[in-house]
């Protein structure tokens, strides 16, 4: 296993620095957490972006906080297998039914859950939460597919393309 997935671990809602972080800051502090998983990084270009269309607001004094890492955190490993358009409806499902706090830190135990089940670490998925909603089903869905990339992703990192066959030579 080229990820070493048994010491990932995403920061809950309440470790995210709520002081307010600079925006390289900020891109560091995500991608320390997402770079075990060998596939997702965020650039500034990126995050300055997503203020721009207004998927996150906009930093205060140049300083994103918690609320806004949360989004970022999740943008970053949900864009792998939605569009932003999709990502932001995303969002709108998840406010209609949770707190920021509750939707990212299911997310953040959700996602490590089914990346355990995924690389053997772990024998079963666990269910976690107390609630049922179409907005959890849909955020573990996505979770699904985005353990699965990672999973198909590592296996097939290192692996060389099968050799082309030869043409004959007329």
């Amino acid at each position: 296993m080229a990820i070493r997935i048994e010491d990932f671990r995403m920061p809950r809602y309440r470790e995210i620095p709520n002081m307010g972080l600079y925006l390289d800051q900020t891109i560091k502090y995500i991608n320390q957490y997402l770079e075990p998983l060998g596939c997702m990084e965020i650039t500034s270009s990126m995050v300055s972006n997503y203020v721009k269309k207004g998927y996150i607001k906009s930093p205060v004094k140049k300083q994103y906080d918690a609320e806004q890492i949360a989004y970022l955190f999740f943008i970053a490993v949900a864009k792998n297998v939605l569009s932003m358009e999709s990502i932001a409806r995303m969002f709108t499902l998840m406010h209609g039914v949770y707190t920021e706090e509750v939707a990212y830190d299911y997310f953040c135990s959700e996602l490590e859950n089914l990346l355990y089940y995924i690389f053997g670490v772990q024998e079963d998925i666990s269910y976690l939460g107390t609630t049922n909603s179409e907005a959890k089903d849909v955020l573990r869905s996505v979770i699904v597919a985005v353990a699965n990339v990672i999973y198909v992703n590592d296996r097939l990192k290192d692996k060389a393309p099968p050799e082309q066959p030869q043409a004959p030579e007329a």
